[in-house]
């Protein structure tokens, strides 16, 4: 007999690897054992030759739901064959290299279990095995066994434990396995303590028909959760949360419950229903007063636990199920936290006993017309890694630190990119120390010391500031990266583009990100691979007057584009339009002392104010955005189901600078003619898609290159992606963009992980 060594890689441990594992070496009659170590898996295994072969081509056909197999290597063992069966031996430490697993939704089977008035596990809300349940949000410690998750407090009981022992159980070795006699349990309080009554779900779910807002432990943290079909309903969270104008999420019962509300294609259905069981935005079919304003499209998710499943089938009705945080906090987690927090905000509190270790924001995601988009990555999705090209193999183990707002970090080791979950403003105290624990536990749990640290180039990012500690406390190199650099290079990492292949055209568009001249950006077109690039082109730079208020007011940034289109006269062209009225009250004239003295005003080609600008012009969150990007999302919804035929005209100067007077006098002319605002809306995006075309067109012929990159949070916008798209592919140009992480700053530590890998590795060799 023959005896061979195999190490499995990637996510293989807590979804049920080695019973599969030691199912196919059964029925193969072979000898041997498997386990999980901080490699991943390892199996040692003796038989004939084309029993091996066989059972070696087997581990990669239908794996368990859950796994994810990422590399097989394989070492002849010597010594003799064990005696006896196959086993599965107890899992070892070492060098930690395996993957941690997401969160993953509820499966049939443990469904089933819970709806079955003759199942143990009738109605029981933390039913889960090893293809569903709780991984990343209870996890403390590598490698993945009870005793290094939150369930360590919870001894199970011998039907449990006879399971969990059990290789021909599909609960064998599920780490959060648990019952209504030995597992976490639930109950229902109020403003007086805990409610009495007979079944704390069903308390809930009566509750929350009568209107009332409960906060609910989750699987990563507290949901405000409250009936979405009732108008006052809505107002009276909003007015608690104050939160005026941002949407909410909705939980539905089923697919069949969202189709009431939503248009509902088969392939979002499907996205609804994967184990990450994701918010999907989906296009509004009837209106839920309160719940979007000023947008058309809904976030729906589905129940992701036990828990949810079963309150949904009582309540029968679409529920708010939104981030439980007072606003510009994070999700609370804690039970006592949740008590204080949310005080005020909600009636009741359906609370549970087993810990949360990891906060996990919803993800969110949409079904564009290339395939799904990721537009927050957190529970279901995160801490799954993105493989990167096999260049990176053997680049340093490298942390990023990602931007300040929609902030994520991002770990690179043995050639794979760990980025963490959404942890969201790190400028508020609470997620900036929670944005440190993070980082401490992944580097933790991945057994990582970091050779190179990379940081945005912003001096007062707090991200960059705690990098810069973390550097001086460990010796890690530094490496400051350009901010729309590394929205570019993210997209490269992503798609496994060479770092030795051709240059690429970014398309980069966002906000503002502090450019390699000192100046702001945020309209960018770059040239350039993982290690640098060249600004080839830009949008013009426009005041911000007052600088931030520039970005919550955007009035000002409307001021402030047609004082640049139009000087001294603009107030006479826009002379009979809606705009003269709208900034009748206005304090203009200081706004135009500003910009004329150069006082608060600083320069920005920023793509983000230009939409602010339009959206003001039609009267869109004219005085003030209620939260970030309010006024671009609700512009795009204007457009709706409008044909254009033309989009509004711009210039290009030799420079390649982008500059919008030819646009601004055809909008104006448009609304002195009557026009509506999804007409204005729409070829304003078309027009804009136009510009980007021809400088993009002109940068890769003068370059030689037919690759084109779009990233940046304006990127989000499905009208604006859709539309580039088509005009560059009429080009003859190959276009990539963001799938895996968010085109927002979500994706930027991926990029800023890459470079900095590749950057530093070019200087040891170079010294």
């Amino acid at each position: 007999m023959i005896g061979l060594q195999i190490t499995v890689r990637g996510r293989v441990q807590g979804v049920g690897f080695r019973p599969f594992v030691w199912r196919k070496a059964k029925d193969a009659g072979l000898k041997g054992h498997v386990l999980n170590d901080g490699a991943g898996v390892k199996i040692a295994v003796w038989g004939g030759q084309a029993a091996l072969d066989d059972f070696l081509n087997s581990l990669t056909r239908n794996p368990p739901p859950l796994a994810m197999i990422e590399g097989v290597a394989t070492a002849q063992l010597s010594g003799a064959a064990p005696t006896g069966e196959f086993q599965i031996v107890h899992s070892k430490s070492g060098v930690i290299s395996t993957e941690i697993t997401p969160d993953a939704a509820t499966c049939a089977d443990c469904l089933t279990e819970i709806c079955d008035p003759g199942d143990r596990r009738y109605r029981y809300p933390f039913t889960n095995c090893t293809h569903c349940g709780p991984r990343l949000s209870i996890v403390t410690g590598i490698p993945y066994d009870r005793a290094q998750t939150s369930m360590r407090e919870f001894a199970m009981c011998p039907d449990c434990q006879r399971e969990y022992n059990d290789p021909n159980d599909r609960r064998f070795h599920a780490q959060p396995n648990a019952c209504q006699a030995c597992g976490p349990k639930i109950w229902l309080e109020d403003a007086q303590g805990e409610v009495t009554c007979t079944d704390p779900l069903t308390e809930t779910a009566k509750r929350l028909i009568q209107g009332q807002i409960i906060a609910i432990k989750g699987i990563g943290g507290f949901h405000l959760a409250c009936d979405a079909t009732v108008a006052e309903v809505v107002q009276r969270l909003r007015a608690r949360k104050h939160r005026k104008a941002k949407p909410f999420a909705i939980m539905a019962k089923d697919v069949s419950q969202i189709r009431e509300y939503c248009h509902l294609s088969d392939t979002e259905a499907d996205l609804l229903t994967t184990p990450a069981a994701p918010i999907v935005l989906l296009k509004a079919r009837r209106p839920l007063p309160g719940i979007a304003p000023g947008l058309n499209r809904i976030g729906f998710m589905l129940p992701h636990t036990p828990l949810h499943h079963l309150l949904m089938a009582e309540v029968d009705r679409p529920l708010i199920m939104t981030s439980g945080n007072p606003s510009h906090t994070p999700q609370v987690t804690g039970n006592s936290q949740a008590r204080n927090a949310l005080a005020g905000i909600a009636d009741a509190w359906l609370m549970h006993d087993r810990d949360i270790v990891n906060r996990l924001d919803d993800s969110l995601m949409r079904m564009d017309r290339d395939g799904p988009s990721i537009l927050r990555r957190g529970r279901g999705l995160a801490p799954a890694p993105i493989p990167l090209h096999a260049d990176f193999a053997d680049a340093p183990p490298t942390l990023a630190m990602g931007a300040e707002l929609k902030s994520n970090f991002c770990l690179l080791k043995n050639g794979h990119a760990i980025p963490s979950q959404h942890i969201g403003d790190l400028t508020t105290a609470e997620t900036y120390t929670d944005f440190r624990a993070k980082i401490a536990l992944f580097m933790d749990l991945h057994g990582m010391a970091p050779k190179v640290i990379a940081v945005d180039m912003h001096p007062d990012y707090l991200s960059t500031r705690w990098g810069e500690q973390l550097a001086k406390e460990t010796g890690a190199a530094l490496v400051r990266v350009q901010h729309h650099h590394a929205h570019m290079v993210s997209c490269l990492a992503e798609h496994q583009v060479a770092p030795e292949s051709a240059m690429s055209v970014g398309l980069i568009l966002d906000g503002t990100g502090l450019g390699a001249d000192g100046t702001i950006w945020g309209g960018e077109v770059l040239l350039g691979d993982y290690r640098g690039f060249e600004r080839k082109a830009h949008f013009q730079p426009i005041p911000l007057p007052g600088g931030e208020q520039a970005v919550s007011e955007p009035w000002r940034n409307l001021v402030a584009h047609l004082i640049a289109a139009f000087g001294e006269n603009w107030e006479r062209q826009i002379a009979g339009t809606p705009i003269s009225k709208l900034l009748a009250d206005k304090p203009t004239a200081l706004i135009s002392q500003m910009i004329a003295q150069k006082v608060n005003a600083p320069l920005a080609s920023s793509a983000g104010r230009l939409f602010d600008a339009v959206a003001a012009a039609l009267g869109v969150a004219f005085d003030q955005q209620r939260y970030e990007g309010q006024a671009p999302m609700e512009l795009e919804a204007l457009i709706s189901d409008c044909a254009v035929s033309e989009g509004y005209p711009t210039h290009v100067s030799d420079q390649g600078v982008v500059s919008w007077e030819p646009l601004w006098s055809e909008l104006i002319s448009d609304l002195k003619a009557g026009a509506t605002h999804a007409t204005i809306a729409a070829r304003f995006h078309a027009g804009l898609a136009d510009a980007l075309t021809e400088v993009a067109t002109r940068v890769a012929s003068d370059a030689q290159t037919q690759r084109v990159v779009l990233s940046g949070g304006v990127m989000q916008n499905r009208f604006l992606l859709h539309t580039l798209t088509d005009k560059l592919r009429v080009q003859g140009l190959s276009v990539l963009r963001n799938k895996n992480l968010p085109a927002n700053d979500g994706g930027v530590s991926l990029g800023q992980t890459c470079n900095a890998a590749l950057t530093h590795a070019a200087a040891h060799q170079s010294g």
